[in-house]
């Protein structure tokens, strides 16, 4: 059963998607507060005018007698003000005497009986700006004003207007909806144009990447990314690429030369055995013949046996037995065994111990594997009087170090950060010693899998120093 493919977008277009969306989701709210800060704005500023025109219209109403002018004159000077003040909707104006009873209003209105008295409610309210609700639902604004002569309150002017009036604003919907649709446009382009500027270059590398999953690792990358980001990654993007470029190169190389080293074994072999079957040597000189071929046997069973080892280890098939051990006595006896074994006597090998026993854990076949491949190594680098030096000490709380020390030849600079590397062989060492280059990194990953590590500590024309660490444990005294 297969299962569907995701689809995916570019990078600009889910940037770009999102941005709009924010942006336009922003400026819709924009809007909805515009429109109602602009409501509160004119409906303030309306019942500033009608407070105004109110105490303006009892101001004009009264005669020098005392009396209040209703009528054409009245009328007249109401619209006067109306039309300075620049009112949207004609407002309705009553003139009361001081109990409420309507006198006059402007325009003029039919009056059911019954109905021509301000309410008390808001003839003795305190406020001169007041919200009424009307019987259909509606609400309206009253602004009242007294009519005061001789300090004697002779009337009252009232102004009635509706909520939906006061709080209209058309004329202003069109500026603002142009002007938030001109910030929609102005900020689609800018996130666009700057979506586009920040994906460019990761698209680039995106291509790259493709570029060297088919093998063409000639990729050309532009590195004049001003942002710190986009130059960080375009610059480890081109370090991975040599990196991998490098690598490839040495893949090649070192298949090459272990297919070499496995190749002149079996071709030395092979020889040997036809000069002796078809009696070109015979007595002594065939049975050196086949020693000889013996040996190569046995060296190509190595080269064999470390493949096979170094594999499994690298697929997870190969068995550690970590268990807690005297390390002073290991490490003596291992470096005890192996000059043993050395035919070639010419060197010094100086093991130093601390007189505490170190206690650590570790497979000490393993650990004898890793330490006598490091101990092979190193004289193959002395020169003559050569010194190979190993030292065991406690490295911080938990940490347990062996060192393995040599005054060779050391190994050049350029070489340094390759040794690890599976099948990779010095230029010196490829002449003058057969292998697979599989040591170091096989001993890497033993130590490793003993919860340690092994690490190039130094290299310099003095010697080479190769440090093990090991996991302490509470019994070391």
């Amino acid at each position: 059963m297969s299962m569907k493919t995701k689809k995916r977008t570019t990078l600009l277009r889910y940037w770009t998607t999102r941005y709009v969306m924010t942006l336009f989701v922003g400026l819709i709210f924009l809007g909805v507060f515009s429109m109602w800060w602009m409501q509160q704005t004119a409906l303030e500023y309306r019942l500033n005018l009608l407070k105004y025109l109110a105490d303006e219209t009892s101001d004009r109403a009264i005669k020098e007698n005392g009396q209040i002018v209703i009528g054409p004159i009245l009328s007249g000077i109401i619209n006067e003000r109306e039309k300075i003040l620049h009112l949207n909707k004609e407002p309705i104006i009553y003139i009361t005497d001081p109990d409420g009873q309507i006198i006059f209003t402007n325009p003029q209105i039919y009056i059911k009986e019954g109905e021509d008295r301000i309410q008390k409610s808001i003839l003795q309210g305190k406020d001169s700006i007041q919200k009424v609700d009307l019987n259909d639902g509606n609400q309206v604004y009253v602004v009242k004003s007294p009519i005061d002569y001789s300090e004697e309150r002779i009337g009252w002017v009232f102004i009635v207007q509706d909520e939906n009036s006061l709080m209209e604003i058309n004329q202003d919907h069109g500026l603002l909806a142009i002007m938030l649709f001109g910030l929609g446009i102005l900020g689609w382009a800018v996130i666009y144009v700057l979506s586009r500027k920040i994906s460019k270059p990761i698209q680039d590398v995106a291509e790259a990447a493709v570029q060297i999953r088919k093998g063409n690792y000639d990729i050309q990358l532009h590195e004049n990314a001003r942002e710190e980001e986009i130059y960080e990654l375009v610059q480890s993007f081109k370090e991975m690429t040599n990196r991998l470029t490098q690598l490839e190169k040495l893949r090649a190389e070192l298949l090459a030369g272990v297919t070499h080293d496995l190749k002149t074994p079996v071709t030395s072999i092979s020889g040997l055995v036809q000069a002796v079957k078809d009696d070109v040597v015979t007595g002594e000189e065939s049975k050196e013949f086949l020693d000889t071929s013996l040996k190569e046997i046995k060296r190509l069973q190595t080269m064999i046996e470390d493949l096979l080892d170094f594999n499994a280890i690298s697929a997870g098939a190969f068995t550690i037995k970590v268990k807690q051990m005297n390390l002073n006595e290991v490490v003596e006896e291992i470096a005890y065994q192996w000059r043993a074994t050395q035919e070639e006597q010419n060197f010094e090998l100086d093991v130093k111990l601390p007189e505490k026993l170190i206690f650590g854990m570790a497979d000490s076949l393993r650990l004898q594997g890793i330490i006598i491949n490091l101990l092979n190594n190193a004289k193959q680098a002395l020169l003559d009087n050569g010194k190979i030096e190993i030292s065991l000490y406690i490295n911080g709380k938990n940490n347990i170090n062996i060192d393995v020390k040599d005054n060779g030849r050391g190994i050049p600079l350029n070489e340094q950060d390759n040794v690890f590397e599976p099948f990779y062989r010095g230029e010196k060492k490829k002449l003058e010693v057969r292998g697979l280059g599989l040591g170091l990194p096989f001993s890497k990953m033993l130590a490793k899998a003993q919860k340690g590590d092994l690490v190039l500590k130094e290299s310099n024309e003095n010697g080479t120093t190769f440090t093990i660490s090991l996991m302490q444990t509470p019994h070391s005294n």
